[in-house]
């Protein structure tokens, strides 16, 4: 038993992970390793971006939603050494959907490298300590996250850029919400620290979906006289433009596809980049602008009014972008490449520069592996392993009872073919015990023997075998008969219940494979929804929903070898009841029926 008991906390240990001894504060029950990783095997940055904000989803696939605050006020992130507090802020946060946006403030980004760092929740009385004006650095001017539908979106820095106009629409974005425009400009005033210096830096960086690639359809566009700055795509083939200079032509983006665009000016040249990558270069100084600027259209030839889906292609052409746009970012300083590389590979669908570690709690014994599994199980595919574990305790519950009724039944047997064996001339000499009777009660050759007795003794029979007398053919067939009937009903008492095990095995792997079925979908559909799907987000839900098709197994592996095993044991009963019905109808015609043939 020692040894058992030492095996199964051998086996727990290796199912949890101890935790490091250092917790930020006591007061959070639970915390989740993170990480950046920007190795070759992963985002692939060998360059430092520096300080970044780090987009964080949380869904499913890799956070339970368990034990955290409804609006997500207890959230904190914790640098690495578990003492420094980090900047976030929320963008959204759905537990119902088990859908959240949020955004970290990394100070320092390495390339090359992977960063840990940390996330506590678990306090329902902490305050809320979300923040943007904290969370992205003072040098960005202007950043529209595009979450509130029916207003004027809002500057998330401490600017307050707003843009003085509602776009056409709210969808579902490459993050969380977008903007849909239909070729009305939207309207961004002057203010001091938009304001650009000739020769001086800037950045924009943005998301954009173009519903057609036809014409050109301008995204960013700003005129200060004879000076101008304009951003668009011309047939779906990304440009910029400074005082009428124009980029050189570069490869079409795909229409109806997310993709990632940034114009970065510094040092004398404006560069380019698609999905992280520069694309272009000119050499040209960044002129002198200080007025409005343009989202989607250009001020100076914006539609009077919102154009409609016919004449989405006549507004292409008139400057309008028609699309949708996603975090869009405006800069007072020229963005390193590393960082544009980095951001385009984390806000993207297919993110694998954010790993998603395992969830802990406070006590240091962290939920291990498995815990992580289960804690990542969504509540449709519990229904499915609630099935399973009935399942498996009834079948369970039937191989134990199954076997002690088989085992008595043996061992009954055994103590009535010792009593049967001397019997000697009289073939009835048991049946008139009543003690005899209450320890074979188990026995299945006692009430074979009965049921034989009762028919000699029938008055049809004559009550020869009470009498001594001959036992005719007739009578002899009919015992056979009495004994078949008897043996029947035997097996009928032998094979009860075990159609409950052969469901188990037959049933058990096709419901834990239907509950893996609706939890990969489940997984896929809502790591589409949060704009994330790859390895690292999938994964955990993945895991989680193939405990279903495991539990199935669990319930179709033991019931498999306990039914084969009972079945095993039935056949030895049942071939000591064929054996006794031989034997017993040999002696009856020994021993009663020799004169029938003289």
């Amino acid at each position: 038993m020692k040894r058992v008991i030492a095996s199964a906390l051998f086996m727990l240990g290796l199912m949890v992970s101890t935790t490091s001894h250092a917790w930020w504060n006591d007061e959070w029950k639970f915390r989740k390793a993170l990480a950046v990783d920007t190795t070759p095997g992963a985002g692939n940055v060998t360059e430092a971006p520096g300080r970044m904000a780090v987009l964080v989803r949380l869904h499913t696939g890799n956070f339970a939603f368990d034990g955290v605050h409804e609006q997500g006020n207890d959230l904190r992130f914790v640098a690495a050494d578990d003492k420094t507090p980090l900047n976030y802020q929320i963008e959204s946060f759905d537990p119902l959907l088990g859908i959240a946006v949020i955004w970290v403030d990394l100070p320092k980004v390495a390339g090359g490298q992977r960063q840990d760092f940390w996330m506590y929740y678990g306090n329902e009385q902490a305050p809320a300590a979300s923040s943007g004006q904290q969370t992205f650095d003072p040098d960005y001017t202007a950043i529209f996250h595009f979450e509130a539908a029916g207003a004027p979106p809002k500057d998330v820095t401490a600017y307050g850029n707003n843009l003085q106009s509602a776009p056409a629409g709210i969808i579902d974005g490459v993050i969380g919400k977008a903007a849909q425009l239909n070729g009305s400009a939207l309207q961004l005033p002057a203010s001091q620290s938009s304001a650009l210096s000739a020769g001086g830096n800037f950045s924009l960086s943005l998301w954009l979906r173009a519903s057609n690639t036809a014409g050109e359809q301008l995204l960013y566009a700003r005129r200060d006289g004879a000076s101008s700055l304009r951003v668009g795509l011309a047939g779906g083939v990304p440009f910029f433009e400074v005082n009428g200079q124009r980029s050189a032509p570069v490869a079409a983006l795909a229409a109806n596809q997310w993709q990632h665009l940034a114009v970065v000016a510094g040092a004398g040249a404006i560069t380019l980049y698609a999905n992280g990558r520069e694309a272009t270069r000119l050499q040209a100084a960044l002129p002198a602008l200080s007025g409005a600027t343009a989202i989607g259209g250009d001020l100076a030839a914006a539609p009077a009014a919102p154009v409609t889906d016919a004449q989405d292609v006549a507004g292409a052409a008139a400057g309008g972008f028609v699309g949708a746009i996603d975090e869009l970012r405006i800069s007072r300083i020229a963005r390193p490449a590393a960082l544009i590389q980095a951001d385009a590979l984390t806000q993207g669908a297919q993110s694998k520069m954010v790993d998603y570690g395992a969830d802990e709690e406070a006590s240091g014994i962290g939920f291990g592996v498995f815990g992580f599994i289960v804690k990542s199980v969504p509540w449709d595919a519990w229904i499915v392993i609630g099935v399973l574990i009935i399942m498996a305790l009834h079948s369970w519950w039937v191989i134990y009872s199954k076997n002690r009724q088989v085992g008595r039944v043996i061992d009954a047997n055994d103590a009535f073919n010792e009593s049967f064996g001397r019997i000697g001339d009289r073939l009835d000499a048991l049946a008139d015990d009543p003690a005899l009777d209450t320890r074979l009660r188990e026995s299945s050759l006692w009430r074979l023997y009965k049921a034989a007795i009762e028919e000699l003794r029938a008055p049809r029979a004559g009550g020869s075998i009470n009498s001594g007398g001959v036992v005719d053919a007739a009578t002899i067939e009919s015992v056979r008969v009495s004994l078949d009937a008897a043996r029947t009903r035997e097996n009928q008492r032998l094979g009860s219940q075990l159609t409950g095990l052969s469901n188990a095995i037959a049933g058990g792997p096709y419901i834990g494979l239907l509950g893996t079925v609706i939890g990969i979908m489940l997984v896929f559909a809502t790591a589409a929804m949060a704009g994330d799907v790859n390895i690292t987000a999938v994964a955990p839900g993945m895991a989680a929903a193939l405990l279903a098709t495991a539990m199935g197994l669990v319930v179709a592996i033991p019931a498999l070898f306990g039914y084969n095993h009972i079945v095993g044991r039935n056949k030895g009963v049942i071939a000591d009841m064929r054996v006794f019905v031989d034997r017993f109808i040999a002696r009856l015609s020994e021993l009663h029926g020799h004169r029938t043939g003289s």
